[in-house]
């Protein structure tokens, strides 16, 4: 990783700006120009891309820690293969962090069972939430220390920095970075699209304070869009149909609404939509 300069003039006060409401925005500011450097992270569109994504797992950077901190009704909903599916009485983790981590990490990304404790102690870290304990040890091995080093330092600046930017590295997102592909950007990170359109919204501004144009490629709309399709034209279509949240990806749910429009509009309710149907929308 050869130490490059920023190609572009990243002042203090584009950070104060992007980190609004972080105190401590100066000592990540410092920590920023120390590392991204190192890891090509140097152009507007890769910082701010960098900023945006980071922002939105951590609030801004403020928050270093995964927050496991559930009810029972919530590990239902949001866990249910690990607790309601797998018979597992949710009201006796409520409120127990280190429990549900046990739960839900156990036996994957490299941990062991719930009783190891790996769960907890591989939890999401940094502002990038690193997480299990393959990610901290390939992590460690890189910065040249044990992962459960590694785990103390993600939760500081450099390290929280230092650890983003290894992910970054590892799934090569600045090549989204540079295409200004949001979408592809927020699926390397999130393995979905979840939380997309406050990311959209992070990366936009973190394009207009440090100086770059936000320059959308022009969607093609002589294409079949169905079951399984992703990319920003299903989030038009998605926006236009007012589903919430617009992800990009279409699936069953979309695919209901599609047919609700066909009915509404006479057109074969097959849920899916072809030029003709993108003409009728969009015009």
């Amino acid at each position: 990783m050869a130490k490059t300069d920023f190609k572009f003039d990243f002042s203090p006060t584009m950070v104060k700006e992007l980190l609004h409401g972080n105190i401590e925005w100066n000592n990540w500011y410092n920590a920023m120009c120390e590392i991204l450097p190192l890891w090509q992270i140097n152009t507007v569109e890769r910082v701010a891309g960098f900023i945006a994504q980071c922002g939105h797992e951590s609030r801004n950077f403020t928050v270093l820690t995964e927050n496991l901190n559930y009810s029972a009704a919530a590990l239902n909903r949001i866990f249910p293969k690990y607790f309601i599916r797998a018979g597992k009485d949710a009201q006796e983790y409520h409120r127990q962090p280190e429990r549900i981590a046990n739960v839900i990490y156990a036996d994957r990304m490299g941990n062991g069972d719930e009783a190891s404790g790996d769960g907890w102690r591989f939890r999401g870290g940094g502002i990038l939430q690193l997480t299990g304990c393959n990610n901290y040890t390939a992590f460690g091995k890189v910065m040249e220390i044990s992962a459960n080093d590694a785990t103390e330092y993600v939760r500081t600046k450099k390290g929280a920095i230092d650890s983003a930017c290894w992910f970054w590295d590892e799934n090569n997102i600045n090549q989204y970075s540079d295409e200004q592909d949001i979408i592809g950007m927020t699926k390397r990170i999130n393995g979905g699209t979840i939380g997309l359109e406050d990311r959209e919204r992070h990366w936009v501004h973190a394009l207009d304070v440090l100086g770059g144009d936000y320059e959308p490629a022009a969607l093609d709309y002589n294409q079949i869009v169905k079951i399984g399709s992703r990319g920003p034209l299903v989030v038009e279509i998605q926006e236009y149909l007012d589903i919430k949240p617009a992800d990009g990806i279409f699936g069953p749910g979309t695919a209901a609404y599609v047919k609700a429009w066909q009915k509404e509009h006479n057109l074969d309710q097959d849920g899916i939509i072809g030029p003709a149907s993108i003409q009728i929308m969009f015009g």
